[in-house]
């Protein structure tokens, strides 16, 4: 990661935003220490509904004590008075 002082960065500012869309991280320096950094956005991943599905087959097989519908609706019930 390079590093580069307030003023530079000040000055080039436009440069060094082209150079962190393309996915370089920038240092900020202030007398020599650090005090920013410019880095890219992380862009959300979307998980497709098959991974989805298959992310919650994988917890449902991993919670050891099982709840049945009914019980779950008394639950509710119960919250609600």
């Amino acid at each position: 990661m390079e590093a580069v002082g307030v003023y530079e960065a000040k000055t080039h500012l436009p440069r060094l935003l082209e150079r962190v869309a393309q996915g370089e991280s920038i240092t900020i320096t202030k007398h020599g220490r650090a005090v920013a950094v410019l880095s890219p956005v992380q862009t959300e991943q979307k998980m497709s509904v098959r991974e989805a599905i298959e992310g919650i087959k994988a917890l449902r097989s991993r919670i050891k004590a099982r709840v049945t519908q009914k019980e779950i609706k008394k639950m509710i019930a119960k919250g609600r008075r």
